[in-house]
């Protein structure tokens, strides 16, 4: 434990892609030895992400000390060593179905979330290129979903509410039509992550409150929290955090509800962030 000021920062949530992850989606030895020196100080590092707790990089989930993740947007928290869910806040399938008919209407890549795995068409995943910019991202998705079919089939084989789901679009346009819709006709969570996407959670769910829950049931307060990120999907919870960090190559929107700004994704900025500020 050591202090920012005059606040002890005993718990720090992290984003994945584009944060502490690098654009070629590795974590780097000088990251992971930070992380290691964080954690012998007795800090909770935890991951803080939208993706699935199957899409935890090994290289992240393997650090002996990480015992926690924050996953799918918030809808799901993890307790890893006794491997139980410590809270999770679904998105009701009848919902979800609402939101599938409007991604129905353009051309889509389509996922859905079930207890921590997602899952794609399989013809649709076998070209996901077309629907995202970034061909590392594209890999990443290809190797942790699940191909199936039909995921409305899925949908109602399972027979359960959803982690979250998540449409990715071809045409930006379409994308923005699609955003309107929603926002008009349901009450949920939006968060867009990437270029290209749109991810829906169940209504009052983002990282922000997942971390305080987290905190909360540590026995942790809001001031001893710190949150590093650079997504839209991140702006709750740095705001949220009583130190929140955003990596230089940021959004705009996450910079300014930022205490601190460190280098980027590729300059490993979450790890000197970690040394400046936490490290003892």
């Amino acid at each position: 434990m050591t202090t920012y000021g005059k606040k002890p920062i005993k718990m720090i949530g992290l984003d994945m892609d584009g944060t502490v992850l690098t654009t070629k989606k590795e974590i780097l030895p000088y990251t992971t030895d930070i992380l290691k020196k964080a954690i012998a100080q007795g800090v909770i590092v935890l991951v803080a992400t939208g993706r699935p707790i199957t899409g935890i990089p090994k290289e992240f989930s393997a650090l002996e000390g990480v015992n926690y993740a924050l996953t799918a947007n918030g809808a799901r928290i993890f307790d890893l060593v006794n491997h139980k869910v410590l809270y999770e806040h679904l998105l009701p399938k009848k919902q979800a179905s609402r939101i599938l008919d409007i991604f129905d209407q353009y051309d889509t890549l389509q996922e859905i979330y079930f207890h921590g795995q997602g899952y794609a068409e399989r013809e649709k995943l076998e070209r996901v290129e077309e629907y995202l910019l970034d061909p590392n991202m594209a890999a990443y998705i290809r190797n942790t979903r699940k191909p199936v079919e039909n995921i409305r089939a899925c949908i109602e084989e399972r027979g359960e509410d959803l982690d979250k789901t998540q449409a990715l679009f071809s045409d930006l346009n379409e994308r923005t039509k699609a955003l309107a819709q929603i926002k008009e006709k349901e009450n949920v969570t939006i968060a867009c992550s990437q270029a290209t996407n749109i991810e829906i959670n169940a209504p009052g769910i983002n990282k922000g409150i997942g971390l305080l829950k987290l905190g909360e049931y540590l026995g942790i307060k809001r001031e001893e929290i710190m949150a590093c990120g650079d997504g839209e999907n991140d702006i709750e919870m740095l705001r949220e955090a009583g130190f929140g960090v955003a990596v230089k190559n940021a959004e705009r929107e996450v910079k300014a509800v930022a205490d601190y700004i460190t280098g980027s994704n590729d300059e490993q900025g979450v790890a000197k962030a970690i040394e400046q500020f936490v490290l003892l």
